[in-house]
Formats: structure tokens, sequence, C-alpha cells
């Protein structure tokens, strides 16, 4: 039996970078896997763990250090400047500018790990400066791609914010030392946990105001708002930021679904905390690491899916496939293309995607973007499907995963896993049809003796 292996975060008091790196060591991840990922940054970062409270709750805490300073929550750092400002004005009468003052005279340095956060926007990172420091990180191809996705999301958003193209953005705020050490790590740590996939709580964004490089923003900040888009958020009346735009950029770029706490055999529990202490609630991030249970129901489970649409009629045949890989890559449920007769007689491809409704918005934009479409069609379905469960075989050439399908506890289908065999028979020099018949047999010699 190999059933799937999920984490889920339960975000009730909302997500930080911070708190998803604390949250994975306290679950397992050794830390040192996430400070040999720092060192290999070679950025003046380092990190400190501690174990604090917060609400009754015993947590980790991981504190990021940028050239021998403490990373700030950046409502506490802008009081901070402020704070350096109104000392430096009373003792100079020429009343040089925050940013001047800050930067020049009252600020080394070493003093704000935030440096990269003033108002002049010249002194932040563009995605194409933040790409290649992640490429020359010794991390694995998987952990880059993660990173590299994670500050696309919020280059994504922040350049729908500001009315800019994404390759003019600078990353003041989440380009900071403290913020790229969070997103690496949180990439590579993710992958450390060896989980099959990320399930995530709708999220509790917090409330009231918070002040940032952009001045004084309504919570939750608008590049959280636009990278949440389509994710289940809420507010439990919280007057402070619980979701930040990092953490907001992990869990999306993570997360498969947003749910509520799926069936599942739990194994162990992390819990990450945040900076402040709250009075109603401990200011924790929880992750929850199990194996999915099948629910054995009467019924064939029923859910309600997205149905994506587009005809097309001019793209380039290899596009095609393309298309339909990175689809399911990102989340896709199930890809295919119909041939059809279009206007003026024209061959076409009708392009169906079957997804979750959470995701149905950014494979929408996935498609505008690799085909020529000019328009996507969606609709809800409802759609009825048998439980599921993975068992694993042992051939004489390696394991290989049946997907086993079952109504009312009864076996109805059993497959081996293409992809297995396809590796395996390219490996061992086997027939491919070889390889399937013989974990099909396994399978069923196994389950008779059950």
């Amino acid at each position: 039996m190999s059933p799937k292996r999920v984490a889920y975060l339960d975000c009730f008091s909302g997500i930080s970078g911070d708190m998803f790196l604390g949250a994975l060591v306290d679950a397992g991840v050794p830390i040192s896997v996430l400070e040999e990922t720092v060192g290999a940054l070679n950025i003046g970062a380092r990190l400190e763990t501690s174990k604090v409270t917060r609400g009754g709750i015993s947590a980790t805490k991981v504190d990021v250090y940028s050239h021998g300073e403490k990373d700030l929550p950046r409502e506490e750092y802008w009081e901070r400047r402020e704070s350096t400002y109104r000392h430096a004005t009373e003792e100079h009468s020429h009343k040089p500018s925050p940013v001047q003052v800050l930067e020049h005279n009252y600020a080394p340095q070493s003093s704000f790990p935030h440096r990269e956060m003033a108002h002049d926007h010249g002194h932040g990172r563009g995605l194409r400066e933040i790409r290649e420091i992640i490429h020359a990180a010794a991390i694995s191809d998987s952990a880059k791609k993660t990173a590299v996705q994670i500050f696309e999301t919020l280059g994504t958003a922040e350049a729908k914010i500001h009315g800019i193209e994404i390759g003019k953005v600078h990353f003041h705020e989440v380009g900071a030392v403290d913020a790229m050490v969070d997103i690496i790590c949180a990439a590579v740590g993710s992958e450390a946990l060896g989980v099959d996939e990320f399930v995530c709580s709708p999220i509790n964004v917090g409330g009231g105001t918070v002040r940032c490089a952009h001045g004084t923003l309504p919570v939750p900040a608008p590049a959280t708002l636009e990278v949440l888009k389509d994710v289940p958020v809420y507010s439990s009346g919280v007057q402070a930021e619980l979701a930040t735009p990092t953490g907001a950029a992990i869990v999306k770029t993570l997360a498969r679904s947003f749910t509520q706490f799926p069936s599942m055999k739990v194994e162990r529990a992390g819990y990450g905390a945040g900076t402040r202490e709250f009075a109603d609630q401990p200011n924790v991030l929880r992750i929850t690491v199990g194996e999915l249970v099948a629910q054995v129901s009467s019924d064939p489970s029923q859910e309600t899916i997205c149905i994506l649409e587009a005809n097309l009629d001019d793209l380039n045949p290899q596009i095609f496939g393309y298309v339909m890989d990175r689809l399911l890559q990102e989340g896709a449920l199930d890809v295919f293309g119909v041939p059809v007769q279009m206007k003026k007689n024209r061959p076409g491809t009708l392009l169906t995607v079957l997804c979750q409704t959470t995701d149905a918005s950014r494979l929408a934009d996935l498609i505008f973007s690799e085909t020529t479409t000019l328009g996507v069609r969606r609709r809800e379905e409802s759609r009825h499907t048998l439980s599921r469960e993975w068992v694993k075989v042992i051939t004489r050439w390696g394991d290989v995963r049946m997907k086993v399908a079952a109504r009312n506890g009864s076996v109805s289908n059993y497959a081996p896993e293409y992809e297995d065999c396809r590796r395996i028979a390219a490996e061992r020099n086997v027939a491919l049809k070889d390889v399937m018949q013989e974990a099909i047999q396994i399978y069923l010699q196994a389950s008779r003796k059950e």
C-alpha cells in the first residue's frame, strides 16, 4: 500500500514566510537543510531558531539575520525608520529627507535588514536579478523552479497593482534579504518534507491597516489580495496583517487545493510561530503531515469542478502538446483536445481542461499566454468519482504503483501507473507491455490472497 502523503496547512492565524519555515522545522525538516541553503545563497544572511509559546502552544520560531541584524515585521520596521528620522530632524536644522538620513547619516547597512524597502524605488531587486541568484544557488532544480514560481507569483501581482510590466517590477519588500531567504528556504524545505502535495485551509487574512514602502494600506494589502485571488479567505477580526505577501505567494504556489481538514492518518504536526502575540488566538501556523484515508461511501463521491474550453484554429500542433503538459503540471485534473471544423471551413482543435474551481483563473491565464485563443469559456459541473488509492507492487525490475478504484467498497478498476512502467522499461531495456502485464499479474495474485 502506498497512499498519498499530504501536508495540510492550517492558516487560522494567517501565514508568513518565517511562520512557514518554523512549521517545517517543527514538523521534522532538519534545520541544517535550511542553514545550508542560506549559506549557499551567499547574501550575508543566517538563521536562528528558538522554541517559543504562542497562546499556550509551543512552536518553533525561525528568525532571519541579515548582516547581523534581525528581520522585523514591516510595520515595526517602518516605525523604527520614522523614529530614526524624527531623532535626526531634531538634531539637524536642515531637516534632510528620511531616505537621506537613514541611508547616509544614521543607518549604516547593517542597521536595517530591509534597506531595499526605501521609498526610492531604485533600491529594489528586479525579477531578473532574483532569478540569477536562485539559479546560481546549490539547491535542486525542482526547488529552484518552485522558488522562481513564488517570485513570479508576487511579481505578477505587483505588476497588476501598479499598472506596469512584470519586468519593470522591483521587489522592495519581498526582494529584501529576509524574504529571499524565506522564499528559497520554503522551496527547499517543502521538498525536504517529503510529501506528495500540500493542501491548505481557508486563510485568515486579518484586518485593519499596515504600513509599508507605499504608505498605509488596508489589510489584506493589495498585493496579498491579488495573489490570493480564487483562494478562500476570511477575517477573524484581528486588527493586524496575518497573511503577508510572501506567505500568500508561498501557499498559492505550493497548495494544490484549499479545503477543510482532509481525512488522513496523522503522522506528525508542526507549529511555526509568528513574531507577535495576540490575546484571543495563538499566532502560529500548523502543518499536519499524514496519509490520506480513502472514504468509503455507499455512493460515488460527488464534487463540483470547473470546465475551461477554447477553440484553436491557428496554433502550431507542437505548441498544443506543450500547452497540455503545462496545464497538467500546473494542477489540471485532465486536459484533452477534440478535432473540430470551424468557420471558413478551417480545421481546429477544441481544448478542454478539467480543474478545481480554485485553479480555474490561473489556468485560464496560462491558456491565454500560451495559445492564440481570444476567449476561454468557463462553467462549473458536478462529477461523480470512484474512491481511489495507490497500491505498490514489486516487479522483478522495480516498484510500480497501481491505481485502484472502488465503488461501495468493491474494486471496479485497476491499472499500473504508466510513468512508473515507462521509466522501468527505459532503464531496464525491457518491453513496456511486459512491465505493465507483470505489474497487473502481481497485483491480482496479491488480491486473491487477501
